[in-house]
């Protein structure tokens, strides 16, 4: 089902978006890895899908699993529920053992949606993962989908981009480092929406 839904959506943001795809060669062709992206739309998940070749399974906001209907949907789309706000241990456990498993996993560090299209602070939890999975980070940005039906235009154009991958290894995991590696991610994906 994941497979059939980002195929068909690849060719839709392809046709109606000019849907654009930039250092997808940065993403690993085998093993677990984290995709940390800003996060400016609902659009974002199912353009970043499209944009990867490999499965990501998105951390999401508890509040989309109450109505049962849209639960299975997303969770036949490798969704899985977080709480916002706070280090919910549950979901970190449970994406450390996705990670471990050779799979990739999609977060947005800020946690939620910027209406102002500008970088927010980064949520605690992806540091502890990182350093509890050991695997690489591939920073990335997503242009253009908070525009759609705004600007006079209904389907702007859809961009992603992917940067090198950030590798951390043997780091103890205390505060001041686990600041150290959530500052370098939005570093790095700041830079991918500046860059042109």
């Amino acid at each position: 089902m994941y497979s059939f839904f980002r195929i068909l959506l690849y060719y839709f943001f392809k046709v109606f978006c000019r849907f654009k795809i930039i250092g997808a060669q940065h993403i690993p062709t085998s093993g677990g890895a984290i995709i940390a992206s800003n996060h400016i739309s609902l659009w974002d998940p199912p353009v970043m899908s499209a944009a990867c070749s490999r499965s990501i399974n998105f951390m999401a906001k508890e509040e989309l699993f109450s109505i049962s209907m849209f639960k299975w949907l997303i969770t036949k789309l490798k969704a899985f529920p977080v709480r916002r706000g706070t280090a919910d241990r549950t979901a970190i456990r449970y994406a450390i053992n996705l990670l471990k498993n050779g799979e990739i996993l999609g977060v947005f560090p800020e946690g939620t949606r910027s209406k102002s299209g500008e970088l927010g602070k980064p949520e605690p939890g992806i540091a502890m993962i990182v350093l509890k999975a050991g695997v690489p980070i591939i920073p990335a940005a997503i242009i253009g989908t908070n525009k759609v039906f705004k600007c006079g235009c209904i389907f702007p154009q859809f961009i992603v981009k992917f940067g090198k991958p950030i590798i951390v290894n043997g780091e103890k995991g205390d505060k001041e480092m686990m600041a150290k590696i959530s500052d370098t991610i939005m570093e790095e994906i700041s830079y991918l929406l500046k860059e042109r």
